[in-house]
Formats: C-alpha cells, structure tokens, sequence
C-alpha cells in the first residue's frame, strides 16, 4: 500500500506521537491530506469491546481506551486512517487496510530517519 505521506512528514508525525503530542500529529497529518482533524479521547465508548482505540464516524472522534495508547504510533495512524476514509465520503476501510497505512508511515518515518534526516 501507498500511504502517500512523504518521508519527512512520517518522521514528523511518528516523532510527535511518541513525544505524547498527539493532537499536533493528527493536525499535522490531517493538514497534509486536507481534511478537518478528528477529535481525540481518551474514553471507552459503548460497545467497543475489547479494542484498544475505535474511531467513532458520527462523532469524528478517536477514542483511546487507555492513555498510553495516545502515543502508540501504530494505533494512532490505524484510526487516522479510518477518519481519512469517512472524510472522503468512502467505507471507513478494513482493518487490514487500516494496518497497512499505519504500517507504511511508521516505515517511511524509519527510512527518513535512517537516511540521516533530521527535523
């Protein structure tokens, strides 16, 4: 899968997730595509069971189950992913396309950063 963020932008957004500021990467991310960026909360919702964060469509909102997963990368972009899909009028996507975006940023985030590039 194209996820179709540049390598310094992945950086970016990866680097400010795990510094715990969250909702500068989602806007950073969300600016990039060029959609409004999704609320976020930490709160189980109703009906979720046992996922460790859902995105809510009717309340453009991600919901983290737990704190510590505000700053997990991994499940951070696996939401944005769903918000990007609703956000374009599209299915929110399945899981496997949700992981495979996640995946593909965290990767070009390890490339930029391999390759020497800094901030």
């Amino acid at each position: 899968m194209d996820c179709g963020v540049d390598g310094e932008t992945a950086y970016r957004v990866v680097k400010l997730i795990l510094d715990g500021k969250t909702e500068e990467a989602v806007s950073l991310l969300s600016e990039y595509f060029g959609v409004d960026p999704p609320r976020l909360a930490v709160k189980r919702p109703k009906g979720i069971g046992k996922a460790l964060a859902v995105y809510v469509a009717g309340k453009e909102t991600i919901f983290f189950t737990r704190g510590e997963y505000y700053s997990n990368p991994f499940i951070v972009l696996h939401e944005f992913y769903h918000h990007l899909r609703m956000f374009e009028g599209k299915h929110r996507g399945t899981e496997k396309n949700a992981d495979a975006f996640a995946l593909c940023v965290i990767e070009r985030a390890k490339a930029y950063a391999s390759r020497g590039g800094r901030l």
